[in-house]
């Protein structure tokens, strides 16, 4: 995992240590189309499968890489699966939040022994390429951490998993790893799921926003940042606040029927080759008015890049004692307003840009006025 933009908070004894985000696995209505959008417009590469063909009876999961990025796309085949079951409840959205460890067993233990509830028993998964212990604790919603410890196996993925008979030819766009991914949680939950991660996975609160600067005339919300010993993983958890309309966060809640990750940021090596390529892709972004370009180098300061092209593409731009950062947000990419993307580049800042925040609820509330949601 790189090193250079991410948080690196110490812990004086990390009883969990995390090498970073392992794999984001999400239960889709179709594993096979949502895979092609995947490729085609974002530029992973289809790297293993698994399903009926490789003995696998219930689902079928794609395996897609760019960069240290790994989303895994399943569904049903059974429809009374517990897969199906979570569609038809939640739409697609993620299942599994999976961590990186050295140690899957001991992960459980820790966790579970600090109070965190068993979704899966460390267990050993092995074939020709060697073996994965995995093991599993539920966190917000029906969302779950998975720990899984890989440095046994040299397969494509993990056991029961084969490389793909086929595969298009795709040209990334430069994604590198995950840098945050953000969850929305019900009224009043939030600083319990804060103190969760804290309690049980040892986690530190890193930051803390207030309905005063995450608002809007009309819709407010709360969020804090927690983040694992070394910095590698970084969870926002945001809960709605009292306004006149409704928020995003009640939005979402109210079509993901429940708490669950709302959003998924991606470091990238450029933002403006990335977002220009995506929007040529039809991947499509939040709008934020010529206006906000007026004065943002008076608040922000000297950057790089050319501000025209910025502009043009509708990149944000925001600064904290380290540096700056550059960052754009995807409409959902479901057909529910859920889940969306976060694409940021990083300058030595380490916040997540508070000083767009307003720009930014302003341009998700003309989305939920245009769906009839606000």
């Amino acid at each position: 995992m790189e090193l250079e933009t991410l948080e690196t908070t110490t812990t004086t004894t990390d009883f969990l240590p995390l090498n970073g985000t392992d794999h984001i696995e999400f239960y889709v209505g179709n594993a096979k189309q949502s895979a092609y959008y995947y490729q085609s417009a974002w530029g992973y590469k289809f790297v293993a499968y698994s399903g009926p063909e490789t003995g696998v009876r219930d689902r079928a999961s794609y395996v897609l890489e760019q960069g240290k990025i790994r989303l895994v796309l399943t569904t049903a085949i059974n429809p009374e699966s517990e897969i199906a079951k979570h569609h038809v409840l939640h739409g697609d959205g993620v299942r599994f939040l999976s961590l990186w460890v050295d140690d899957a067993t001991k992960s459980f233990e820790e966790t579970v022994k600090r109070g965190a509830k068993p979704y899966m028993e460390p267990t050993r998964f092995e074939d020709e390429n060697g073996y994965v212990i995995i093991s599993a604790i539920h966190t917000y919603g029906d969302t779950i951490h998975k720990f899984v410890e890989r440095s046994n196996y040299n397969g494509p993925f993990l056991p029961g998993f084969a490389k793909p008979a086929y595969a298009m030819d795709v040209t990334p766009v430069g994604l590198k790893y995950v840098d945050h991914c953000v969850g929305n949680v019900e009224l009043g939950q939030m600083d319990n799921w804060v103190k969760f991660y804290e309690d049980v996975m040892g986690f530190k609160l890193l930051l803390t926003f207030d309905d005063k600067d995450i608002s809007t005339e009309y819709s407010a919300l709360m969020s804090k940042v927690v983040s694992n010993g070394n910095g590698y993983v970084k969870f926002p958890i945001n809960e709605p606040a009292a306004g006149k309309k409704k928020s995003q966060i009640e939005e979402y809640i109210e079509f993901y029927k429940g708490s669950g990750v709302q959003h998924i940021a991606v470091e990238v090596h450029d933002i403006l080759e990335t977002v220009a390529e995506l929007r040529r892709r039809g991947i499509e972004f939040l709008y934020v008015p010529d206006t906000y370009y007026e004065d943002v180098l008076d608040r922000v300061g000297h950057i790089n890049e050319d501000i025209k092209a910025l502009q043009a593409l509708n990149i944000l731009i925001d600064r904290d004692e380290e540096g700056y950062l550059l960052q754009i947000f995807t409409k959902p990419v479901e057909d529910r307003p859920t889940v969306f993307y976060e694409i940021i580049q990083r300058h030595g800042a380490k916040s997540f840009g508070k000083g767009n925040f307003k720009a930014l609820f302003e341009s998700i509330e003309r989305e939920q006025a245009v769906r009839g949601n606000l």
